[in-house]
């Protein structure tokens, strides 16, 4: 079957799942909660694609958002022009959504009765990134976080009917440490894109300059700092064992699945004695299942 360009679109945004470090819509979920955990990665993926100009080459994404191809580029003209489409997705009447991933949206947003919030909040983070390229503190890099990850968390929460102010607040670290070791895992490929994710305090710590991270192979004192902020992150994931022991059922296997995504990671950011700047270190598939079971395990011990 030929696809038409409007399907590729998606389908090429959605194909980007299998790369994350945790598994978005696992195969033993209801498929209903596979269907709307898909929709809502659609639209998150899209707004970080952007916001990186990690678009499919051809301004297919420009033109469903009613900008001219060559405006792909222009990545906050791209963000206020995905608002605008997302605001029709909450909208009680008028037009439907412009973009393929909006129209795959919207059903779940009525269907579970989402809040626009945590969605803006995602497009809030990368208008933040085209302005914001260095973090001086880890409480401003965790304000940060409030709006590139934890709105996923809280999504995936509303989705399944299990939002509490206890799970949202273990949600919240979770999700935190999640964007954590990302940053952990990408410092090269950031500082590509002149950004840095390392809270300069901690670097000024540590002694390491960003001519240190400019180089093929990390010194002493830069796998001394992500050693640092690698605990950090782990300290947040401890919060996982009772978010998991919290809930029952598939909902279980999902959020060990988060949390064991993050410590296999982590493990393998610690494999790669904490040399991140050749490349990301990658987790095994290995790892993630025993990480899972480990979670498991304790999610059991907190009930």
């Amino acid at each position: 079957m030929t696809l038409t360009p409007t399907a590729r679109t998606g389908d090429a945004t959605l194909g980007k799942a299998a790369d994350e470090n945790f598994p978005v819509a696992p195969f033993f979920l209801p498929r209903a909660w596979r269907g709307d955990l898909m929709a809502v990665y659609g639209f998150a993926r899209l707004v970080d694609d952007i916001g990186d100009g990690d678009l499919t080459p051809g301004g297919a994404d420009a033109r469903h958002l009613g900008l001219e191809p060559e405006q792909s580029e222009d990545r906050l003209a791209m963000l206020d022009a995905l608002e605008t489409d997302l605001r029709r997705v909450f909208a009680a009447t008028g037009e439907e959504p412009s973009h393929p991933l909006l129209r795959k949206l919207r059903p779940t947003v009525r269907r579970r009765a989402l809040t626009p919030e945590p969605f803006l909040g995602l497009i809030e983070a990368n208008r933040q990134d085209q302005k914001v390229r260095r973090y001086g503190t880890y409480a401003e890099l965790a304000a940060y976080c409030e709006l590139s990850a934890n709105p996923v968390g809280r999504l995936v929460l509303a989705l399944t009917g299990t939002t509490s102010p206890e799970r949202v607040r273990r949600s919240d670290a979770v999700c935190t440490a999640l964007q954590i070791v990302e940053h952990l895992q990408d410092v090269a490929e950031d500082l590509e894109r002149d950004r840095i994710y390392l809270p300069a305090e901690d670097m000024e710590r540590f002694r390491v300059t960003e001519a240190d991270l400019a180089v093929p192979s990390a010194g002493a004192s830069v796998r001394a700092l992500i050693a640092y902020e690698a605990q950090r992150a782990s300290d947040l994931l401890d919060e996982g064992p009772p978010l998991v022991g919290s809930v029952d059922g598939r909902l279980k296997l999902l959020l060990a699945g988060f949390v064991g995504g993050g410590r296999s990671a982590l493990t393998a950011i610690s494999a790669a004695g904490f040399d991140v700047l050749p490349g990301p270190p990658k987790a095994t598939k290995p790892s993630l299942l025993r990480e899972v079971g480990t979670v498991l395990r304790r999610a059991r011990g907190e009930r």
